[in-house]
């Protein structure tokens, strides 16, 4: 199996279109098909970007060599979540707003994948989770919580952006501010930092 082979496996197997793989490496959709077809190879860039987006080495998929296991660790553990959503497309344009960043894999109609800081979060279509039980889970599946250095700007960026409902900064105590963003689907961001009320 060749490199061109590998990739189509790795895009099937996530359940991913030619389309989707090629909007989240920022390259065109016949790109792809040609890398698949093995009549081109990607750049050193796109090789790394695919075995960050796939989790898998560069060894693997330039070479095909299946890497030694490493013993299980704590550090090799990966943190990641994810977010069941209603309305799907909005919520991916909200949290690409938010994060300031292009969703890192998209899958179809399915699912939305956000990579920072060695975290994984992602946005689920429940419209494509068949046979999953969400009763006695409330409005909200859960609630993100994230952290900024200066709080007020970004309240400020926030609201210019226009993107939901956000509440005013809420003193929780001496030491902690906070304030509230609802996505399309009514669920909370919760977001705190530095701030020194005026």
């Amino acid at each position: 199996m060749g490199v061109g082979k590998r990739i189509q496996a790795l895009r099937v197997g996530n359940d991913m279109s030619q389309e989707a793989l090629a909007y989240s490496l920022g390259v065109t959709r016949q790109s792809v098909s040609k890398w698949e077809l093995g009549q081109a190879m990607p750049d050193t860039d796109k090789i790394i970007q695919l075995t960050n987006i796939f989790k898998v080495s560069t060894d693997w998929l330039l070479l095909g060599k299946i890497p030694k296991p490493p013993s299980p660790t704590r550090a090799a553990l990966r943190f990641g979540m994810y977010l069941i959503v209603k309305k799907f497309a909005q919520s991916a344009n909200f949290y690409e707003q938010l994060l300031c960043i292009r969703a890192s894999v998209v899958g179809h109609n399915r699912f939305a994948q956000f990579f920072f800081d060695g975290i994984t979060m992602s946005i689920m279509n429940e419209q494509h989770l068949p046979g999953h039980d969400y009763t006695g889970c409330g409005d909200h599946k859960f609630v993100l919580n994230f952290w900024v250095p200066g709080l007020a700007a970004e309240h400020e960026r926030l609201k210019a952006l226009n993107i939901g409902r956000i509440t005013e900064i809420t003193r929780a105590n001496a030491s902690y501010y906070f304030f509230n963003v609802y996505d399309p689907d009514g669920n909370v961001i919760e977001i705190t930092g530095g701030y020194s009320p005026e």
